[in-house]
């Protein structure tokens, strides 16, 4: 058992990858909910049986601008960005110190690949290599706590 009573994870940043990059530009791998033992949500691309009820209805997820954007990320929709991302963007600049906004403009400028891999730079643990939460602050495998940008 971790410091944060997860037990499944023995190497964590296998699970940083594209499938796992929401619309917004969130990293579900980082996500409190994606790391949790109970209940883990499968991330916003995956399916809805164990998101929370705020996640089913996302209104940037389900979003019909994205119907017809291949890519599904809202970087390439002509309204990027719209009031809600920049309210969410907002939100998570403040309390956690992360740009869904920025995460896109990456995707964008140097790709996907590129991205993943300073993901895994700014998130995973320097002490034992688990994921850091975003929201938590501190590696879900250890309990060490992230490092001030």
């Amino acid at each position: 058992m971790t410091a944060l009573g997860i037990s499944r994870f023995t190497n964590m940043t296998s699970s940083m990858h594209a499938s796992l990059i929401a619309p917004c530009g969130m990293n579900c791998a980082i996500c409190s909910g994606h790391l949790r033992e109970k209940k883990q949500c499968p991330g916003c691309n995956g399916d809805d049986l164990q998101k929370p009820k705020y996640c089913v209805n996302c209104r940037i997820k389900y979003c019909e601008m994205l119907e017809n954007i291949q890519s599904k990320l809202c970087v390439d929709c002509d309204k990027f960005p719209c009031s809600r991302l920049k309210r969410l963007d907002k939100r998570y600049r403040n309390r956690y110190h992360m740009s869904m906004i920025d995460n896109l403009g990456e995707i964008k400028n140097a790709g996907m690949n590129a991205f993943l891999e300073h993901e895994q730079t700014r998130w995973i643990c320097p002490q034992c290599g688990g994921i850091i939460c975003v929201h938590k602050g501190c590696c879900y495998q250890c309990g060490a706590k992230l490092e001030s940008d």
